[in-house]
């Protein structure tokens, strides 16, 4: 959703920049919730207010819900045949590509330095290998980022 939601709002709408794109993702990532529900409330804030985020979130919920209402129905029935297996393991091989592109657009506009890597290292192996909780990642994340650009300001105003 995060390639479809940029491609919509910053390329063909024109609403929002890039840059408020990613900030967009990094608060949606940070709240409760799918991303896509959140960054389309987010984004519906931003360009028309209260009523703009409840019917982007609307907008998001209501056509996947019937959606999965319909098929969730229609694959009771064939769940057990090899055909609609083998499709689920072609859509997560592109749900992953997706994830994989989303991931590439936000690292080229990410500042990088050494601090960077080390956090986004840090988070990979403590969320994927010694299992700690993906909340306190982010926030030992935050707080790593805040720490760093309050020290880089306090450089920068000496």
């Amino acid at each position: 959703m995060i390639p479809l939601i940029q491609k919509e709002v910053t390329e063909r709408k024109k609403w929002l920049s890039d840059g408020d794109i990613l900030d967009i993702v990094a608060i949606a990532e940070s709240t409760p919730g799918p991303i896509a529900i959140n960054s389309a409330t987010f984004v519906g804030y931003r360009v028309a207010g209260f009523w703009g985020a409840f019917c982007a979130t609307v907008g998001v919920v209501l056509p996947s819900f019937l959606i999965i209402v319909a098929i969730s129905f229609i694959l009771s029935q064939f769940q057990d045949n090899q055909m609609v297996q083998y499709a689920f393991a072609g859509i997560r091989a592109g749900v992953l590509a997706l994830i994989v592109k989303a991931l590439y657009s936000m690292y080229r506009q990410c500042p990088k330095g050494v601090v960077s890597y080390v956090v986004m290292a840090g988070a990979f192996l403590a969320a994927g290998f010694l299992k700690v909780n993906v909340l306190m990642v982010i926030l030992c994340c935050a707080a790593t980022g805040l720490i760093t650009s309050t020290i880089a300001a306090r450089r920068v105003g000496k």
